[in-house]
């Protein structure tokens, strides 16, 4: 049974994964002082999401981890273009 973070953290991957999303527009839907729902940081800390640098501007994508979680679930995922180096 699922609890409310993790279907939060499924939201949140799957909102990253269909669409380039750069980390300020990732904080202002995501970011929350609530510690009983800790969204992003949950995902940060089980290394689903990450931030690269890219053209000068800081951007989220999902890692393989957080693809995979997604696929399970059997979650829709259009964005699959995943750097190798996410996985280093």
């Amino acid at each position: 049974m699922f609890d409310a973070v993790e279907s939060l953290v499924l939201d949140l991957l799957e909102w990253v994964a269909n669409g380039e999303r750069s980390y300020d527009e990732v904080m202002d839907a995501w970011r929350t002082s609530c510690p009983r729902f800790p969204v992003w940081e949950d995902a940060n800390v089980r290394g689903l999401v990450v931030k690269q640098h890219v053209d000068g501007r800081i951007v989220v994508r999902v890692t393989s981890s957080g693809l995979a979680l997604l696929e399970r679930r059997g979650l829709s995922i259009k964005n699959r273009a995943i750097p190798d180096r996410l996985n280093e």
